[in-house]
């Protein structure tokens, strides 16, 4: 998958002319650390997802392992 991810950084690198005018510099250097560090993520292999769900006293508990 890091190489999908920097062939899509690269695209992003060549249209970046085109999208300019609509985005701020902001947008492309938020973009550029996503699609890197992303890609270098899945390159590294060391990669972790948790989702924690946080809930209220007496809320009914769901499976959420399903």
């Amino acid at each position: 998958y890091d190489k999908t991810l920097l062939a899509w950084n690269d695209n992003f690198q060549k249209s970046w002319s085109q999208l300019e005018k609509s985005y701020s510099p902001r947008f492309k250097r938020m973009w550029e650390f996503y699609l890197l560090q992303v890609a270098g993520v899945f390159r590294a292999r060391n990669q972790q997802l948790w989702q924690i769900i946080l809930t209220h006293p007496g809320t009914k508990q769901l499976d959420y392992r399903k």
